[in-house]
């Protein structure tokens, strides 16, 4: 029998002919961490770490609550800069336009490739899988003991391919996709295991629909998510790779815990409803919900073609009273790109407040947090209670099309009534 994606990375990696389950000890490519780098340090200093075992295999981005909105993050900034500099970490990313969110800088600067192994301390590492990369987001320990060791044990996931074919209609994107996708299999659908996603309407996808796609993985409980990579990939990659890579290709003859395929030719634009991902509904079942406050961007939906769908929407349009439009660009490389290309005018006309690249409304840090009873519709990853700011709040999840939409009318809205 042939090897999945994972497996055969794996065995490669380590010389061993290696199947689901087996735990092994692997030496990561790189591994990423963000302001949570200061708990990190801690954990690192309280297991006697002296020197990291390779400052050129660490990475940290500062993204989470970027400027510091109060005294208590920018001490812990201050603590990371200091370690930075101590331990000669070269790849820091600092509040600067060099920066922004940190699975979009790793991704634009070069350490997301083929091949290649990455942990990081957040849930949503998994996006580099769209890049042919097994990476996975791991606790804040483990990335201190990688510090110290430069190892980490894993358990070999077992594989699950997921296939999507059809036309995708008018107004449907990759996050309506894999929305309907994880309403359909669950928060769990898919826990603890490699998911390989294939198919046509994969193939078809840009790279930043793949991102959203491995992104969103780890909203069906996956331990990884990735795209096979191919041509697209290879010339995404190749003007900013830090290193040389080798792609893996699952084998034909591969052997997978499940297959599931989806023909979404016919769905409608979806909608994660409050307080779970996978509570998802077609637009229309969401039709007429108040809407407060509306995000574009994160680094689910935070490039430019989620920026150009909005546009597409707001482009002489103005955002309904009552509702706060906010603009996350998920990166200063996104935010350049963006005013560069007219993009940024057109939501400003519209209403819409321009955030500078940053994570902060999205777990509901600052820069746009909700009032007890307001409604969000948002393009983020998460819904979930409390998620950004009043635990008495509700956020609902969608498309770039279908926020912008929103936004207009005050209410959730089926984007295809503007396309």
């Amino acid at each position: 029998m042939g090897k999945t994606f994972v497996e055969k990375l794996f065995s490669e990696r380590l010389g061993e002919d290696l199947k689901p389950g087996d735990i092994v000890m692997v030496r990561p490519d790189f591994v990423m961490s963000h302001d949570n780098s200061y708990a990190i340090i801690k954990t690192f200093k309280d297991m006697c770490g002296e020197k990291v075992f390779d400052p050129e295999r660490i990475v940290i981005v500062l993204d989470h609550v970027v400027p510091p909105a109060s005294e208590k993050y920018a001490k812990n900034h201050q603590i990371i800069r200091r370690f930075v500099d101590e331990q000669g970490i070269k790849f820091f990313f600092d509040i600067n336009t060099e920066g922004g969110i940190c699975h979009q800088v790793l991704s634009e600067k070069g350490f997301a490739l083929p091949g290649k192994i990455i942990f990081g301390a957040d849930s949503h590492t998994t996006t580099y899988g769209a890049f042919g990369a097994f990476s996975a987001g791991i606790g804040r320990s483990e990335v201190a003991s990688i510090w110290a060791t430069g190892e980490i044990w894993i358990k070999i996931p077992d594989s699950m391919k997921i296939v999507i074919e059809g036309n995708p209609g008018k107004g449907i994107t990759p996050k309506d996709i894999v929305l309907y996708i994880i309403g359909s299999i669950g928060a769990d659908g898919a826990l603890y295991r490699s998911v390989e996603f294939t198919g046509s309407v994969v193939e078809n996808m840009s790279i930043s629909g793949r991102m959203v796609l491995s992104n969103m993985a780890a909203e069906m409980g996956a331990k990884n998510g990735v795209c096979l990579p191919d041509k697209k990939t290879f010339d995404f990659v190749d003007r900013v790779k830090k290193e040389d890579y080798s792609p893996v290709y699952p084998d034909d003859n591969a052997d997978y815990i499940e297959v599931k395929e989806f023909d979404i030719t016919n769905i409608e634009p979806q909608v994660a409803f409050p307080h779970t991902v996978d509570n998802v509904k077609p637009v229309s079942e969401a039709d007429g919900i108040e809407v407060h406050e509306a995000l574009i961007g994160t680094c689910t939906n935070g490039r430019l073609e989620d920026l150009k769908a909005a546009a597409e929407i707001l482009k002489g349009r103005k955002v309904a009273k009552g509702v706060r439009l906010l603009i996350l660009p998920a990166s200063w490389e996104v935010y350049s790109e963006a005013l560069q290309d007219g993009v940024l005018q057109v939501l400003i006309d519209a209403g819409g407040v321009v955030l500078n690249p940053g994570c902060g409304p999205c777990l509901g840090a600052h820069e746009g947090v909700l009032a007890p009873g307001e409604n969000a519709i948002s393009t983020a990853n998460r819904n979930f209670k409390g998620r950004m700011g009043s635990p008495e709040g509700f956020i609902y999840l969608a498309s770039p099309y279908t926020v912008a939409a929103s936004a207009v009318t005050g209410r959730i809205t089926d984007p295809r009534e503007f396309l």
